[in-house]
Formats: structure tokens, sequence, C-alpha cells
């Protein structure tokens, strides 16, 4: 039987390793295809964007005027444990054509995060008078199914203090392109210490700062030469847009610091599947040119707590962040204040 598998994890260093049998969605009728595959990848693109939301901050002291840090962060988002994100209920009565092989209406699934095996489903059409045409596949499971239970992110990142207790920030992917794969990522931020403005600034044991961030992804998969499903220019191009709005507070020590922040995170991924797709089994034998898009709109409160060490001109921070998919996140810092 052909499977379809989905395998979406965004690393520091590539975009996604992905392998989709399209042949047994669009067999399904392309409605049923986009369908199945809102609801599969909601749970992945999801974590994708509260993962790279992340590492903005490790402090609220803003760096004077020239002070400057650049930083090697590194954000995982385990979901080992969210049963909710891991499956999704399919019910065939918002499916045109999609049915289940043992009879049942509806029944859980797994999504792109979940190990749910052996779902078997089919698609059933009379293509001529007195000719029935039927087509049986396999339901995919997710990334838990290959034993990865995280989303990771990663990126690097600068900070430069200006005047008045602001300091910009700038992170950064650099573009990697390889014959099947492309990603890129870019972000800007601004961080706003509100007590610089206190005559006694430089003797009170905490700042507080405000903190607005937005992150952009670009990523590309061109599986053409894999053979799925007959056509060409065959690929997958995902982008997510993110935005955070947090309020941080941190000591103020000489060498280990601890910090911590509330804020809002808004952000939204977009999946366009694109080229042209011949489906040659089952009862609805059709071409499709750029057949589907999918996206996942994600807002929520995020909570932050984390300590930094300062050795000179080197910095180490940690920090775990609560929101409707944890994080933690680890920062390597050189920089002078």
């Amino acid at each position: 039987m052909k499977r379809l598998v989905f395998l979406f994890a965004v690393l520091s260093f590539t975009y996604s390793k992905a392998q989709t049998d399209l042949n047994d969605l669009l067999a399904a009728g392309l409605a049923d295809a986009e369908q199945f595959s809102n609801d599969y990848l909601a749970p992945v693109m999801e974590g994708a964007i509260y993962s790279f939301s992340n590492g903005w901050y490790n402090t609220a002291d803003a760096k004077p005027l020239g002070g400057f840090e650049i930083s090697i962060i590194g954000n995982i988002s385990p979901f080992k444990n969210k049963d909710d994100k891991k499956s999704f209920v399919l019910n065939t009565a918002d499916y045109e054509n999609l049915q289940f092989a043992d009879g049942s209406t509806s029944g859980i699934v797994s999504s792109a995060l979940g190990d749910i095996d052996g779902v078997m489903v089919f698609v059933e059409a009379e293509v001529a008078p007195g000719v029935t045409v039927r087509e049986d596949f396999e339901l995919p499971n997710g990334l838990a199914g290959e034993d990865l239970n995280f989303i990771p992110s990663g990126f690097v990142q600068a900070s430069v203090g200006l005047i008045k207790g602001t300091e910009i920030k700038a992170r950064f992917l650099p573009k990697i392109d390889t014959d099947d794969v492309a990603i890129s990522l870019y972000g800007f931020g601004i961080q706003h210490d509100f007590t610089k403005h206190l005559p006694a600034d430089k003797l009170l044991p905490v700042a507080i700062s405000a903190v607005i961030g937005y992150t952009h992804l670009d990523g590309s998969y061109d599986f053409t030469d894999s053979a799925l499903i007959a056509g060409q220019d065959q690929r997958i191009d995902t982008k997510i847009n993110t935005w955070v709005f947090q309020a941080v507070v941190s000591t103020r020590l000489p060498v280990i610091n601890f910090y911590g922040g509330l804020g809002y995170l808004t952000g939204k991924s977009e999946t366009d599947v694109l080229g042209t797709y011949v489906v040659t089994s089952g009862p609805f034998q059709q071409t499709y040119i750029d057949p589907f898009s999918v996206s996942k709109d994600a807002s929520g409160v995020t909570a932050n707590l984390g300590t930094k060490l300062k050795l000179g001109f080197f910095r180490l921070n940690v920090d775990y962040t609560l929101a409707e998919f944890n994080s933690l996140s680890l920062g390597l810092n050189f920089g002078f204040r």
C-alpha cells in the first residue's frame, strides 16, 4: 500500500524532510486532499510558529550606545505529552469521498506530530454505468512515528545599543539552497529599557523593558524527481510570519542574572502545494495544477523564565517558555557593553 508521510522538522541548518504520496491524497479528490492536509499539518505548523518566535532577549537591561551582542540561539519545542496535538478526529461527513475501511463514520487519526499507524481508508465511485472503481490506502502517521518528539529551530541574532535605553535586534539564517531544499530566515526587533529614564537607574537592582519582534521564514522542498506522482515542477513552499510583544524584567548583577517575561504572540504559516500532478489511480483520475494551499493561524499568551551567565566577552543563557507549545531555548552569546 502507498503511504503519505510528511515530515516537517525545521532545523537550524535545513528546512524540512518531506515525503508525500500525493497520488493517495489526490485520488480522494481535490477537496478531500485539501481538507485532510489542513487538519493533518495544522499542529506542526502551529508548533513551528511558537518555536521560531522565541529567543528575542536574555535580559531587560538594554545595551548602552555602541554595546553589541552576537548570539547563536537554538530552540526545542517538545510535544511528546501533547496528545491533543498528535491526533485529530476525522469525520467522514466532512469529506466528499473519503471513507474508513472498517465502516466507521469517524475515528481518531494521526496528525503530522503523531504516531497512529494502520488506519485504512478508501474512495469509491462509479466511473461508468455498472463500473465502480475503488482505491484503498493507509493514512499517514507523523513525526512521533519517526521517534522525533520535538520541533527544533535555530538562527543567529545580533543586538546593538542605541541612545536612551533603546536596543535594535536582527536575526537571520543565511539562505541554504540544495538540489531539493531551500530555507532562509530573517527578523527584526526592538527593545526599550524604561528604567534608563529614571534618575538613579544605575542603582536599581532590576531593569524593566518592552520587546517587539518580527520573524519571517521561507522554505521550499522540491520533490519533482522523487517519482511520487507523474507531473512536473512539483514542490512545497512554506512561509511563516510571527510577531511577539513582551514585557521583560531582569536582575542587574555582575556575573549571573535572572530574567522573565510575559507577552503575546501572533503568527501565520502558509504552505502551497505547487506544480502539475497527474493522478493515475482511483476513480478521480485528473490533472491538477497548483492544487491547494494550507494555512494555520496561531496566537496566545507566552511567559518565560531564564538565567544568564556573564564571563567577560562570553555569555551563556537558558530559558523555558510556557505557551501553547512550550519551548526550551539556549543561547551562546558574544558581546561587549
